[in-house]
């Protein structure tokens, strides 16, 4: 049996790493995902090779920091399909490992536009779709740095910490409306998120990699996408407002 045949999703940050997972999972479980993220060769990729799927994936450009963009998406979504049923927010950057006293102000915004702010304005959209039918999804990619405080430079961490209290917040406040809004923190993921980080502060991550020697091993996307299949599925239906944390045993140290 298919844990989300039928159910209309939406995930940010498909072009790669754990968003083209989470994509290629949910549509291999009978999903309709609509993928979304800057880079639409990808996505174009990434829809033609779920042709042989149960579900599907569809292709959409997007930049989740213009809320005008992501609010005409939803709505075509709608218009389109009918519903939302999951909301995936899986885009994020880091940061450059800075401290506090090496974040410029356009770093700060930058980072909280799109790991924040981007959250927060999807989530906002998507609910009344989903409280006037009386059920839906949230899975938000939070991050061990949202937990703990070293794991990334200063606006990444505050971000991280942010999403989780956000999550906290919508799935009690929302729980008997039918909606669940839980979070997922990853560990160390090979991902190409490590790209962004092109002039990393010297002192920032000498702190960072401080810890990381505690580190078991580094984490897989598929293994993080199998950890939103079941936040998404009704493998999950008593799981609500927490954090699923997801990191190989790193933060039971």
């Amino acid at each position: 049996m298919l844990k989300l045949e039928n159910k209309i999703v939406l995930v940010t940050g498909a072009s790669s790493g754990m968003g083209k997972a989470i994509s290629l999972l949910f549509a291999k479980e009978g999903a309709t995902v609509i993928a979304v993220a800057r880079r639409l060769e990808r996505l174009i990729e990434l829809e033609n090779s779920s042709a042989e799927l149960s579900g599907k994936i569809i292709a959409r450009k997007g930049d989740v920091s213009d809320e005008s963009t992501m609010n005409t998406l939803i709505d075509s979504i709608v218009t389109e399909f009918g519903t939302l049923d999951i909301l995936v927010n899986n885009a994020g950057i880091m940061d450059d490992m800075m401290p506090v006293t090496e974040v410029t102000n356009e770093l700060w915004d930058h980072v909280m536009s799109i790991n924040l702010k981007a959250p927060f304005n999807l989530i906002r959209k998507s609910l009344p779709i989903m409280i006037s039918k009386g059920s839906g999804v949230i899975i938000n990619i939070a991050s061990v740095g949202g937990l703990f405080g070293s794991r990334a430079g200063t606006a990444y961490t505050t971000s991280k910490f942010a999403v989780v209290g956000l999550t906290k917040n919508v799935g009690f406040m929302y729980a008997s409306k039918g909606i669940r809004c839980n979070a997922i923190c990853p560990g160390s993921i090979d991902t190409e998120i490590s790209v962004g980080i092109k002039n990393p502060s010297a002192f920032g991550l000498s702190r960072v990699r401080s810890g990381m020697v505690t580190n078991p091993r580094q984490g897989s996307a598929e293994e993080i996408a199998k950890a939103a299949l079941f936040l998404a599925s009704e493998d999950s239906s008593f799981v609500n407002g927490t954090t699923l944390t997801v990191d190989g045993g790193w933060s039971a140290y």
